[in-house]
C-alpha cells in the first residue's frame, strides 16, 4: 500500500496508488479484497445490482478489514438524489460516470457539498455517525471526500482541462473501454488517436493539479497504463480475478489427470 496519501491528496502521490474493482455484491468480497492490500478498492453501482443496503454492507466491510484500504464508489449516474443516498454512506470518494461538460462537473460538486457552498441535503446516516456528529461531519466532510469523474468520450476529452479545472474536482478517471468505443477505435488501445486522447486527459489533470487514473484488466495493460503517467490505476474485476483463478485451476488439474 502506498504510504501516507488516500485519495483524498491523490495529486500528492509520489507513487500511484493502485486498486481493484468490485462488482458483486457481496461482504465478504469486499473484505477480502479489502484486507489484501490495496490502497483502495472500488465498487460499481453503475454496473451492477449492488443495492443502497448492500453497499453500506460492503464499505463497513472495508472499514473493518485489516489495513488502511479506503473506499470509491462509482454511482450509477450524477443525479442529485444518487450523490447525496450515495455520500451518506459515507465512502472515501465517488467516481461519476460519463461526465462530458464543465457544467456537469459543477452541478456535481454543487450538488456534493453542504450549504452554503452547495445543496446537498444532510441526513442522519452512516456519514454522520447516524447523527450523532452532525456538527463535525459538516465541518469535515469536504476535506474528507474525494470527487472523481470519468471521462469516457471524445467529447469529454475535449472539455478536459475545464472540467479539471472546476473547484471540487479531484481527480480524473479515464474509462479507455467507452473511450475507445466513442471513437470507433473499440479495443485498440495501440490506435495513436486514442493514445493523443489518453495524453490530452492525463495533461490537463496534471496542468490542473489534480489526479488521474484508469483501469487495467491485465498485466500487459497495467505497465502500458502506468506509462501513461497516471495517478492510480485500478488493477483489474473482482469477477474476472474469480473466473480467471478458477479456469487456471481447472486447466491446472486436467492437464495432470
Amino acid at each position: 500500500m502506498t504510504e501516507n496519501v488516500g485519495l483524498t491528496r491523490i495529486a500528492e502521490a509520489t507513487d500511484p496508488l493502485v486498486g481493484t474493482w468490485a462488482t458483486i455484491p457481496d461482504a465478504s468480497t469486499a473484505e477480502l479484497l479489502a484486507g489484501i492490500g490495496y490502497d483502495f478498492v472500488a465498487f460499481d453501482q453503475e454496473h451492477t445490482p449492488v443495492s443502497y443496503g448492500t453497499m453500506g454492507d460492503m464499505l463497513r466491510a472495508v472499514d473493518a478489514a485489516p489495513g488502511e484500504s479506503e473506499s470509491l464508489v462509482r454511482v450509477a449516474d450524477d443525479d442529485p438524489t444518487t450523490l447525496k443516498r450515495t455520500l451518506d454512506l459515507g465512502p472515501t470518494a465517488i467516481l461519476v460516470p460519463m461526465v462530458e461538460t464543465v457544467e456537469q462537473a459543477e452541478d456535481i460538486v454543487e450538488a456534493s457539498r453542504y450549504p452554503p457552498e452547495g445543496r446537498r441535503g444532510l441526513g442522519l446516516a452512516r456519514a454522520s455517525e447516524y447523527g450523532r456528529s452532525l456538527s463535525d461531519h459538516v465541518e469535515t466532510a469536504e476535506d474528507s471526500l474525494a470527487r472523481f469523474v470519468q471521462l469516457e468520450s471524445e467529447r469529454a476529452v475535449e472539455n478536459a482541462e475545464d472540467i479539471a479545472a472546476v473547484d471540487g474536482i479531484d481527480g480524473l478517471f479515464v474509462g479507455p473501454v467507452d473511450l475507445s468505443l466513442s471513437m470507433d477505435r473499440f479495443g485498440d488501445w495501440d490506435d495513436e488517436d486514442f493514445l493523443e486522447n489518453v495524453t490530452r486527459a492525463v495533461d490537463a489533470a496534471h496542468d490542473a493539479g489534480i489526479g488521474i487514473g484508469t483501469l487495467a484488466t491485465s498485466a500487459a495493460q497495467r505497465e502500458a497504463r502506468l506509462d501513461w503517467g497516471v495517478d492510480y490505476i485500478v488493477a483489474g474485476v473482482d469477477a474476472m480475478h474469480l473466473a480467471e483463478g478458477a479456469a487456471d485451476a481447472l486447466d491446472h488439474s486436467r492437464d495432470h489427470l
